[in-house]
């Protein structure tokens, strides 16, 4: 609430504020061209009002969730000083990114329902989930709009090759090394070049072999050189980069660049070429005027990529990371067998059960004066499944991006040994649940949409000690009876659709 009503103008007058703010501080040189809009990205004013305001509290949340953060980093800047060693820790602060893109043009109130491909109604979420907006039922992401605001004065996004995916504030703080506080340095660094740095300054040798393993070469070049001589010439002669086909490469102050189009011929797409010394901001494209320049760029891309490893480029995205499970793999199975008590399995770990159909078998002992608790649980409030017992009744909830789906069983559980099971029929669209005792349905429920994407959350068994994924128990709610033995079975395989959908999330992530 700290924020509420800070982004009402729209991201046209933040970004200008903001763009101004960075010249002052002098974190972008005086004479840079603040970047048109981005393509898709339209003028605020434009915007339907539910647009607007659906837009306005998910940047108000982000920019909650950025002092959170900000006041971790603050926590651990306070007890290093509480222990006297401040003064001498090296600490680097950076972006892994650009602003993502994965929000697409409007933003989205929970990512799982992008992930899974399912769209979403702004106007019902104003009207009836406007608060929901970064607290424990979203997993939000801003639009475009807002990203571009957040790489200002760059283009595009993370994903792409343009300054906007790549070019990130680094923050070094070292006081007794370091001794111009505040101070801004203009030298090209990459990524690479912070191990060698760290390495340089601490006297650190990189072995040549290490457990009888050659190792490979280190890329990239110490920056400690800035430190005490700011005006010093950028050291680094050449940078590639590349991401699904964006190109992009750096020499001596110049970048060439090309935006890619899945599916397009590389040989055909035209590249950009922009002076960063002159041009920070890559607004002033001098292909034309300078061919020779830019030709030199891409001949010296290609060299780059042979010898990184790039070749041959690839465009695809979701094809790549939907690969089949190399045999010998964990999850070159479809049977997975686990014999609690077990910690909590991370999400890639876990049986792979979106937009596929699948059984749960639990083997447990009921004591005589019955039970309660979770079996199984993945996911959390946003997306998830959760199978338990609740007033002596078998339960399974399968919660589709808030939408609830609950079987419940028609009797008490009897007190003994049980095999309950629950059974996941996908259909098209929607699919069927059904859940057993000892070989008998007790209940069953339709499911649609069915969910293709459990979340990030992972999986327990015998409790749900994170988010829980209904609203009818608190956290862990531990399954007091005996769980001997938990057996998932994937019954059949995934469709395209679905495969897609976790390339989103993987992508998300990168």
């Amino acid at each position: 609430e700290k924020y509420r009503g800070r982004f009402d103008e729209g991201w046209d007058k933040t970004r200008e504020a903001w763009f101004a703010r960075q010249k002052e501080l002098g974190v972008v040189p005086q004479g840079t061209t603040l970047s048109e809009r981005n393509p898709g990205v339209l003028a605020w004013d434009e915007l339907p009002e539910n647009e607007q305001k659906f837009a306005a509290r998910l940047q108000e949340a982000f920019a909650g969730f950025l002092e959170h953060t900000d006041a971790q980093i603050g926590r651990l800047v306070a007890y290093l000083e509480s222990q006297d060693l401040l003064e001498d820790t090296l600490l680097m602060v950076l972006s892994d990114n650009g602003a993502s893109q994965e929000g697409g043009p409007h933003g989205v109130m929970d990512e799982w329902s992008f992930f899974n491909l399912i769209s979403e109604d702004i106007d019902e979420i104003v009207a009836n989930r406007l608060d929901d907006i970064g607290g424990p039922h979203s997993h939000s992401n801003i639009p475009w709009g807002w990203s571009q605001v957040g790489n200002t004065p760059l283009r595009w996004y993370k994903q792409n090759t343009y300054g906007g995916g790549i070019r990130d504030p680094l923050v070094i703080h070292w006081p007794k090394r370091i001794k111009q506080t505040g101070g801004v340095r203009d030298q090209f660094c990459h990524v690479t070049d912070l191990t060698p740095t760290i390495l340089d300054v601490t006297g650190v040798e990189l072995p040549d072999e290490l457990n009888g393993h050659k190792q490979i070469p280190l890329h990239g070049e110490s920056i400690a050189y800035t430190w005490d001589e700011p005006d010093q010439p950028t050291r680094r002669r050449v940078q590639y980069f590349e991401q699904f086909g964006h190109r992009g490469l750096w020499k001596d102050g110049w970048k060439a660049v090309t935006y890619h189009g899945k599916g397009t011929d590389f040989d055909t797409e035209e590249w950009s070429l922009y002076n960063l010394a002159e041009d920070f901001s890559e607004c002033h494209d001098l292909a034309k005027e300078h061919p020779e320049k830019l030709k030199e760029l891409v001949d010296a891309w290609w060299v780059e990529a042979e010898a990184n490893g790039v070749l041959p480029l690839d465009d695809r995205s979701w094809e790549l990371f939907g690969a089949a499970p190399r045999p010998g793999t964990p999850h070159f199975v479809d049977e997975y067998v686990y014999t609690p008590p077990i910690s909590h399995i991370p999400a890639d770990a876990c049986p792979a059960l979106g937009g596929r159909s699948w059984s749960i078998v639990c083997e447990v002992e009921v004591p005589k004066g019955g039970c309660e608790g979770v079996l199984y649980a993945r996911g959390g409030h946003g997306v998830g499944h959760t199978f338990f017992v609740k007033d002596g009744k078998l339960q399974f909830d399968y919660n589709a991006l808030g939408r609830h789906h609950r079987a419940v069983g028609d009797a008490k559980l009897a007190p003994g040994a049980h095999r309950l099971e629950a059974r996941f029929d996908r259909g098209q669209p929607s699919g069927t649940l059904t859940i057993a005792v000892d070989g008998t349905d007790v209940g069953s429920v339709e499911v649609s949409p069915v969910v293709r994407m459990l979340g990030s959350t992972g999986m327990d068994l015998g409790q749900n000690p994170l988010s829980p994924v209904v609203d009818d128990y608190e956290p862990p709610f531990a399954f007091t009876g005996r769980l001997e033995k938990v057996t998932f079975r994937l019954r059949s395989a995934r469709q395209a659709a679905d495969v897609a959908a976790k390339a989103r999330a993987d992508l998300a992530t990168e």
